[in-house]
């Protein structure tokens, strides 16, 4: 009863306003959720190369775990530097880290469950792994881990709306290796993974399939770059660099599932976050300037695909031999970029509505928090955030 009544007390919320993390303290959480991702890109790569993999327990997996913990073990600290404070219940636990918080034990349930499935069932090697519902379980809750930071920077106080680049680092490592997990579990979607002599031999013909495969992977792969920047610039206007981060990280997955065979597109796609960060400064988009915003969008996209196309053909030493399919695939991105483009922001937002100093925008519209970052109650000082 005694034991009852003192988690009772624990988890009771003692009502103060919710800490905020240092600076330092979010890029600790990056580096070591950077420690989490590459574990994971060591057991993809593994999973795509190794032809046998009889067992749970590797060395990759070890990597990949000995990663969870350490992230884990970070945030279970600082919420335990704030209980021993005085605070508990959600008050003990530091803005944006709430959802991290509750998906610790998740990642764990899942974790023994993948041990059981593999025990039972073997270990997967083909698409099949991107299927299996403990990975499923493990990618989303490793996603809520990692972007601790993300939601952390997302309405801190000294970051307004144009931070400087080495201040938003830790929120854009974070959402890179978000969307390399979605690059992973993509994989049959993904134009990241495609050779050089393999993007022009499918554009050189259109009755084999493999046209058709390359243009959906275009399309997937296009949303799945171009995303984490449109939802970054609602909320700030991106210092340079930004998108080049983006991209670094982005390409690490498939790379590493390709165990790096295919250098020229991946540093293609580095070459496009830099076109994309020297596009921002031309265009200015931002939540504000709609029209540069969706400009953006488009130009971007159609960029991007342009390079992979013209890289692609320079490091073969053939153009491919379908005209439509290699000059109207950066066309459909650069469309497909602008529409969601105006998806995002459909209406711009008036610069007055979110710029004042310790503005907090209302739920729903860009710059608002976090489903976990609630406004604080009456009578509290500051904002009561998860």
């Amino acid at each position: 009863m005694a034991v009852d009544a003192g988690v009772r007390r624990l988890l009771a919320d003692s009502g103060q306003a919710r800490p905020r993390v240092s600076p330092r303290t979010d890029l600790i959480t990056t580096l070591l959720g950077v420690w989490f991702g590459i574990g994971l890109m060591i057991d993809a790569w593994a999973h795509s190369n190794l032809a046998e993999l009889e067992t749970f327990f590797t060395p990759w997996h070890a990597a990949f775990y000995s990663g969870f913990a350490a992230v884990s073990g970070w945030i279970i600290w600082q919420v335990y530097r704030n209980v021993r404070a005085g605070r508990s219940g959600t008050a003990a636990v530091p803005d944006g880290y709430l959802a991290g918080l509750l998906a610790i034990p998740g990642f764990a349930a899942f974790g023994l469950a993948d041990l059981m499935w593999h025990t039972l069932l073997g270990i997967e090697q083909t698409i099949d792994i991107l299927f299996s519902p403990s990975h499923l379980g493990l990618i989303v809750t490793m996603m809520l881990i990692i972007t601790s930071p993300l939601r952390s920077a997302w309405s801190a106080p000294d970051l307004g709306d144009r931070p400087r680049l080495p201040r938003l680092l830790p929120a854009l490592i974070s959402l890179g290796f978000a969307a390399a997990l979605v690059s992973l579990f993509l994989s049959y979607g993904n134009a990241v993974q495609w050779s050089t002599e393999g993007i022009v031999r499918a554009f050189s013909s259109a009755e084999d399939g493999m046209a058709g495969s390359l243009a959906a992977s275009i399309v997937i792969t296009n949303v799945m770059l171009l995303a984490p920047v449109l939802f970054l610039q609602r909320r700030w206007h991106l210092p340079f660099g930004s998108v080049t981060v983006l991209s670094v990280v982005a390409v690490l997955m498939p790379g590493a599932q390709t165990a790096f065979d295919n250098i020229p597109v991946l540093l293609t796609f580095v070459a496009a976050g830099l076109a994309g960060d020297l596009l921002i400064r031309w265009l200015r988009p931002s939540r504000e300037r709609r029209a540069a915003y969706w400009a953006f969008a488009g130009l971007s996209s159609f960029v991007t695909w342009s390079l992979y196309v013209a890289v692609a053909s320079l490091v073969t030493g053939r153009l491919p031999a379908v005209p439509e399919l290699w000059t109207g695939a950066p066309i459909v991105a650069g469309l497909i970029g602008l529409a969601l483009g105006v998806l995002f922001l459909p209406n711009a937002v008036p610069a007055a509505a979110g710029s004042l100093p310790g503005a907090v925008p209302a739920a729903g519209e860009p710059g608002a928090p976090f489903p976990d970052q609630a406004p604080a109650r009456a009578g509290e000082s500051g904002a009561r955030r998860a």
